[in-house]
């Protein structure tokens, strides 16, 4: 997308701020945050990884973690703390980058049909950052997970949809679903204003019906004047479309003390799990919900949105033996 898909956008928590990464909240004390990078047929991706303090080669889960445009992996880092709750639960984290050079506001190129196929282009190589991970350090590969924000959000849901064998779960932050557009103009439009769950764009039979569901939680500020929070409830409902069994829906409400009210609606199989969750922030804009100041696009005043999502993923393990079957490096 071009420089002004958000850069031209006014009232976004954090747009115009320059922050310098608060080291707390980068690295914590004890954990290592390092470089790497990935390269396949789909080209080239750097990737900064954290590897918590508490490592001593036992398995670990992994959160793959998709910054928003004009985003760094540091900054997004800082700005939701989750290496901060990564350290807490020991959890390995990665931190794909975009490149300018594939898009100048370092935006996923989530609205490129190119860009929407499992072995193909960024998907391709988001897997190939996961598995290479998963070969240089020991990651429990029943517990690998991918959430993002915005446009990094929109590519979370495509690699749930393109990659239900690698992911375990999925976290989807004022991001749209996989295949809410083809073209520039179309993702303009879902974003203003989203758009009906349709065949042919939005239907399971387009990323494989009969699938495993693979759970999500969304977040979304009924305030959003960026990606418009339809976009929230159409991610909820792409996911029930793969659903092979009745799920159960029960909404609370609640208000973080002095910040934000919100409804949480959950979607439960017949065991009575979650399967999907929705945070439907009151009030809210475009940004990291409970996010640190200290980073770009975020909203201190709560809920959580780091650890509620850390908290969905760990309650969440892949229900296949070797969930990697038939991924190479070709992703």
């Amino acid at each position: 997308m071009s420089e002004n898909w958000i850069g031209s956008e006014t009232g976004i928590p954090g747009l115009l701020q320059r922050p310098s990464a608060h080291a707390p909240d980068l690295v914590p004390d004890g954990g290592q945050f390092v470089d790497g990078s990935y390269r396949n047929q789909a080209g080239s991706r750097a990737y900064k990884f954290y590897i918590p303090s508490d490592y001593r080669g036992q398995a670990l889960p992994l959160v793959v973690m998709l910054h928003g445009c004009i985003q760094s992996p540091d900054d997004f880092a800082t700005g939701t703390r989750m290496n901060v709750l990564a350290e807490e639960r020991t959890c390995f984290v990665a931190y794909p980058a975009q490149d300018a050079s594939a898009n100048p506001s370092k935006c996923w190129n989530w609205f490129s049909r190119s860009n929407q196929q499992r072995g193909e282009g960024e998907p391709s190589l988001i897997a190939g950052i996961t598995l290479q991970i998963m070969r240089d350090y020991s990651v429990a590969p029943q517990r690998i997970y991918v959430a993002g924000l915005s446009a990094g959000a929109a590519a979370a849901a495509i690699m749930g949809m393109t990659y239900p064998d690698l992911y375990a779960a999925i976290g989807v932050h004022s991001g749209l679903t996989c295949g809410a557009a083809s073209d520039l103009p179309s993702a303009f439009a879902a974003m203003r204003e989203g758009e009906p769950l349709a065949a042919g764009v939005h239907s399971s039979s387009a990323w494989g019906a009969g699938r495993r569901v693979v759970p999500a939680i969304v977040f979304h500020g009924d305030q959003d004047t960026t990606v418009h929070p339809r976009n929230g409830d159409l991610v909820i409902a792409q996911s029930r479309t793969t659903a092979t069994t009745d799920l159960h829906t029960r909404v609370e409400h609640g208000r973080v003390p002095a910040g934000h009210a919100y409804s949480r609606t959950l979607h439960a199989d017949p065991s009575g799990q979650a399967i999907l969750e929705q945070w439907v922030i009151h009030g809210a804009g475009h940004a990291w919900s409970g996010g640190s100041p200290a980073g770009s696009f975020t909203d201190p005043r709560g809920p959580d949105a780091t650890r509620e999502m850390l908290r969905f993923f760990l309650e969440h393990s892949h229900p296949a033996a070797a969930p990697r079957v038939g991924l190479t490096d070709g992703v």
